[in-house]
């Protein structure tokens, strides 16, 4: 089995216990966490191999964050260890019904933000994988970032490896350039990649950002999404970016912080027709009622993971059934603690199977 490469930052999590308000708490959970790496991990648990590229820095709280990473199976031999720079962090405060979760991050000068692209050994790193991820939110962070992010897209096209990215605009980063606005130069940045993708990921929000693309006149903060404005918009990255074969876009319907109701669609460009999921009996689009989340960080990158996880799968690759795949694996990561999702392939494919009471398995 080919592994799949994902590439960008890992941080110290530092987390708030329970629904406590970060001005609230005295004791963090800390735990290591960023959205490349939870990709990876899911692909592990799920049965299939990955390898994670990052660079880190040489002291104790780096060789933490590589165990948690070789904890899973995780291929860790081409992390890169620097003399300069530091671990990352980020804060989470986990929001409740009407509060919403507030995430405060302490990124500058980490490793990964000083590291140049030509400092990794891609030629090394692809020599046994089938596909590279990478997120948004790596180019974000800094200019050596975002030339690695571009130099590893370049470098994977050149092995023949398919590459995938996951759109994650966040807008308290972007801000390495003065002479623009964070969506300018995410957008930028963002169009300088796209050409090298061929399966997109991403939310209503990140394609507008990113992209300027917008399902007509929804709005996700209302709790209620027009599923079937969503063709159009992966039409329109299509259009834009005729070598991107996939769009795949979540749907996430925010009744509150602790209920959300969760699907996606995947549109094929061969074939030019969408499809949903999860789907009820009739066929038609049911998304997930998840009611009480435990902690939905992480939630987008589980579905990243198991869609490639599923194109890569034979048995599984089929459009329709990877995106169930897909869908379902990141219900579940809805329910685990931390940015990881320790589902199984089993698990997975129970709840496909419409297995959803939670019943104890015996």
């Amino acid at each position: 089995m080919k592994k799949i490469v994902t590439f960008g930052e890992i941080m110290g999590r530092i987390a708030s216990p329970a629904n406590l308000r970060l001005r609230q708490t005295r004791n963090f959970e800390v735990t290591y966490a960023g959205a490349e790496a939870s990709v990876a991990a899911s692909i592990c648990n799920f049965g299939g191999e990955a390898r994670y590229v990052t660079a880190l820095p040489k002291h104790a709280l780096a060789e933490a964050t590589m165990d948690s990473l070789r904890a899973i199976g995780i291929d860790t031999q081409y992390i890169l260890r620097t003399n300069e720079g530091r671990l990352g962090l980020y804060f989470l405060e986990t929001g409740a019904n009407q509060r919403p979760s507030n995430v405060i991050y302490d990124r500058a000068d980490s490793a990964i933000a000083i590291t140049p692209s030509d400092a990794y050994d891609w030629d090394a790193i692809f020599t046994d994988a089938q596909w590279l991820h990478l997120s948004g939110i790596t180019p974000a962070l800094s200019k050596n970032a975002s030339e690695a992010s571009l130099f590893a897209a370049k470098k994977a096209k050149e092995a023949g490896i398919s590459v995938s990215i996951d759109l994650n605009f966040r807008a308290k980063l972007w801000n390495w350039d003065s002479k623009y606005s964070t969506r300018e130069l995410a957008q930028k940045t963002m169009r300088s990649i796209l050409p090298f993708i061929d399966v997109v990921v991403g939310n209503e929000e990140d394609c507008h950002d990113v992209l300027g693309i917008q399902a007509g006149d929804t709005n996700v903060h209302s709790g209620t999404l027009d599923t079937s404005k969503y063709p159009d918009v992966a039409r329109q990255v299509l259009q834009q970016f005729p070598n991107v074969s996939k769009v795949a876009i979540t749907l996430r319907e925010s009744i509150s912080a602790s209920h959300n109701n969760w699907g996606a669609m995947l549109y094929n460009a061969a074939s030019d027709t969408p499809a949903f999921a999860p789907l009820n009996k009739d066929g038609e689009y049911s998304p997930y009622q998840i009611k009480n989340i435990v902690d939905r960080v992480g939630g987008g990158d589980a579905f990243a993971a198991g869609l490639i996880f599923a194109l890569t799968t034979p048995e599984l690759n089929e459009t329709q059934t990877a995106l169930n795949y897909a869908v379902a694996a990141s219900c579940l990561k809805h329910s685990i603690k931390g940015d990881f999702n320790y589902s199984t392939r089993t698990e997975v494919e129970r709840l496909m199977g419409g297995n959803a009471s939670g019943r104890v398995v015996r």
